[in-house]
Protein backbone atom coordinates (compact mmCIF):
# COMPACT_ATOMS: atom_id res chain seq x y z
CA UNK A 1 0.00 0.00 0.00
CA UNK A 2 1.22 3.38 -1.15
CA UNK A 3 1.91 5.47 2.49
CA UNK A 4 2.28 9.07 0.75
CA UNK A 5 0.41 11.33 1.93
CA UNK A 6 0.76 14.76 0.48
CA UNK A 7 -0.46 18.22 1.82
CA UNK A 8 -3.09 20.31 0.04
CA UNK A 9 -0.14 22.61 -1.04
CA UNK A 10 2.24 20.36 -2.09
CA UNK A 11 3.47 20.39 -5.72
CA UNK A 12 1.94 16.37 -6.52
CA UNK A 13 -1.50 17.31 -4.63
CA UNK A 14 -1.43 20.25 -6.96
CA UNK A 15 -0.35 19.59 -10.23
CA UNK A 16 -2.70 15.74 -10.25
CA UNK A 17 -5.87 17.54 -8.85
CA UNK A 18 -5.49 20.56 -11.55
CA UNK A 19 -4.05 19.61 -14.57
CA UNK A 20 -2.10 15.70 -14.87
CA UNK A 21 -2.70 12.33 -13.70
CA UNK A 22 -1.13 9.84 -15.80
CA UNK A 23 -1.61 8.15 -19.59
CA UNK A 24 -5.11 6.60 -18.51
CA UNK A 25 -6.62 9.86 -18.13
CA UNK A 26 -6.69 13.03 -20.09
CA UNK A 27 -7.27 15.59 -17.23
CA UNK A 28 -6.41 16.31 -13.92
CA UNK A 29 -8.51 15.21 -10.85
CA UNK A 30 -10.78 17.79 -10.82
CA UNK A 31 -11.90 17.52 -14.54
CA UNK A 32 -12.10 13.50 -14.54
CA UNK A 33 -14.46 13.60 -11.55
CA UNK A 34 -16.90 16.37 -13.31
CA UNK A 35 -16.71 14.35 -16.22
CA UNK A 36 -17.61 11.36 -14.37
CA UNK A 37 -20.38 13.28 -12.23
CA UNK A 38 -21.43 14.48 -15.70
CA UNK A 39 -22.13 11.07 -17.24
CA UNK A 40 -23.72 9.64 -14.21
CA UNK A 41 -26.13 12.34 -14.40
CA UNK A 42 -26.42 12.20 -17.76
CA UNK A 43 -27.19 8.91 -18.06
CA UNK A 44 -30.08 9.65 -15.10
CA UNK A 45 -28.22 7.01 -12.91
CA UNK A 46 -28.75 9.21 -9.97
CA UNK A 47 -27.78 6.52 -7.33
CA UNK A 48 -24.13 7.01 -8.58
CA UNK A 49 -24.26 10.58 -7.80
CA UNK A 50 -22.42 10.94 -4.66
CA UNK A 51 -19.88 8.67 -5.60
CA UNK A 52 -18.89 10.36 -9.05
CA UNK A 53 -18.29 13.41 -6.59
CA UNK A 54 -16.04 11.46 -4.04
CA UNK A 55 -14.78 8.37 -5.57
CA UNK A 56 -11.43 10.22 -6.49
CA UNK A 57 -11.25 12.36 -3.77
CA UNK A 58 -8.21 10.64 -2.49
CA UNK A 59 -6.29 11.15 -5.24
CA UNK A 60 -4.16 13.73 -4.79
CA UNK A 61 -3.02 12.81 -1.45
CA UNK A 62 -2.08 9.80 -2.76
CA UNK A 63 0.11 11.03 -5.80
CA UNK A 64 3.99 9.99 -6.66
CA UNK A 65 6.31 8.83 -8.97
CA UNK A 66 6.38 5.05 -9.16
CA UNK A 67 9.29 4.40 -11.65
CA UNK A 68 10.88 5.99 -14.69
CA UNK A 69 7.65 5.93 -17.03
CA UNK A 70 6.33 8.49 -14.45
CA UNK A 71 9.25 10.51 -14.21
CA UNK A 72 9.94 10.49 -17.85
CA UNK A 73 5.94 11.56 -18.98
CA UNK A 74 5.80 13.94 -15.71
CA UNK A 75 2.88 11.84 -14.37
CA UNK A 76 1.71 9.98 -11.32
CA UNK A 77 0.55 6.73 -9.83
CA UNK A 78 -2.05 6.39 -7.33
CA UNK A 79 -1.76 3.38 -5.80
CA UNK A 80 -4.76 2.60 -3.45
CA UNK A 81 -6.06 5.90 -3.83
CA UNK A 82 -9.74 4.22 -3.09
CA UNK A 83 -8.95 3.45 0.67
CA UNK A 84 -7.25 6.80 0.65
CA UNK A 85 -10.91 8.19 -0.29
CA UNK A 86 -12.83 5.56 1.83
CA UNK A 87 -11.04 6.94 4.33
CA UNK A 88 -11.61 10.63 4.20
CA UNK A 89 -15.49 9.93 3.99
CA UNK A 90 -16.11 6.39 6.26
CA UNK A 91 -17.30 9.19 9.09
CA UNK A 92 -19.36 11.70 7.27
CA UNK A 93 -23.03 10.68 8.32
CA UNK A 94 -24.47 11.94 5.54
CA UNK A 95 -22.92 9.92 3.26
CA UNK A 96 -24.71 6.68 2.35
CA UNK A 97 -23.21 3.00 3.33
CA UNK A 98 -23.88 2.11 -0.05
CA UNK A 99 -21.85 5.61 -1.26
CA UNK A 100 -18.98 4.37 0.84
CA UNK A 101 -18.74 0.88 -0.48
CA UNK A 102 -18.62 2.24 -4.52
CA UNK A 103 -16.12 4.82 -3.50
CA UNK A 104 -14.11 2.18 -1.52
CA UNK A 105 -14.18 -0.48 -4.07
CA UNK A 106 -14.42 1.07 -6.99
CA UNK A 107 -11.37 0.08 -8.40
CA UNK A 108 -11.61 -3.10 -7.46
CA UNK A 109 -12.64 -5.01 -10.41
CA UNK A 110 -9.38 -3.52 -12.65
CA UNK A 111 -6.95 -4.40 -9.68
CA UNK A 112 -8.06 -7.75 -9.86
CA UNK A 113 -7.27 -7.80 -13.37
CA UNK A 114 -3.98 -5.85 -13.53
CA UNK A 115 -2.56 -7.85 -10.04
CA UNK A 116 -3.33 -11.28 -11.58
CA UNK A 117 -1.30 -10.82 -14.09
CA UNK A 118 1.75 -9.00 -12.33
CA UNK A 119 1.18 -9.52 -8.40
CA UNK A 120 -0.25 -12.78 -7.22
CA UNK A 121 -0.28 -11.93 -3.43
CA UNK A 122 -2.01 -8.53 -4.19
CA UNK A 123 -4.50 -10.91 -6.21
CA UNK A 124 -5.41 -12.90 -3.55
CA UNK A 125 -5.80 -10.42 -0.94
CA UNK A 126 -8.10 -8.32 -3.51
CA UNK A 127 -10.27 -11.50 -4.70
CA UNK A 128 -11.12 -11.95 -0.51
CA UNK A 129 -12.24 -8.80 -0.63
CA UNK A 130 -14.36 -9.20 -4.40
CA UNK A 131 -15.82 -12.80 -2.55
CA UNK A 132 -17.32 -10.77 0.34
CA UNK A 133 -19.28 -8.44 -1.62
CA UNK A 134 -22.90 -9.10 -2.57
CA UNK A 135 -23.89 -9.57 -6.08
CA UNK A 136 -26.06 -6.15 -6.52
CA UNK A 137 -22.45 -4.49 -5.46
CA UNK A 138 -20.57 -6.16 -8.05
CA UNK A 139 -22.92 -4.99 -10.57
CA UNK A 140 -22.74 -1.52 -9.70
CA UNK A 141 -19.34 -1.39 -9.36
CA UNK A 142 -18.89 -2.89 -13.08
CA UNK A 143 -21.28 0.16 -13.82
CA UNK A 144 -19.34 2.44 -12.20
CA UNK A 145 -16.52 1.51 -13.62
CA UNK A 146 -17.75 2.30 -17.01
CA UNK A 147 -18.81 6.38 -16.01
CA UNK A 148 -14.93 6.14 -14.52
CA UNK A 149 -13.54 5.07 -18.04
CA UNK A 150 -15.94 7.85 -19.98
CA UNK A 151 -14.29 10.62 -17.52
CA UNK A 152 -11.06 9.81 -18.45
CA UNK A 153 -11.27 11.35 -21.98
CA UNK A 154 -8.91 9.86 -24.69
CA UNK A 155 -5.86 8.30 -24.00
CA UNK A 156 -2.72 10.94 -24.13
CA UNK A 157 -0.54 8.19 -25.59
Amino acid sequence: MNLTNNTFFSKEFLKSLFFIQNKWHQHGVLIHTLRVTYNILKAGDFKFFAAGLLHDIGKPFCAYKKDAEDMEFGEYSFSDHEEKSYQIIKNWFFISDYTKQIVRYHYLIRDLIKSKEEDLPRYESKKKIWDTLNSDIKKDLEKFLLYDDLGKGKKRR
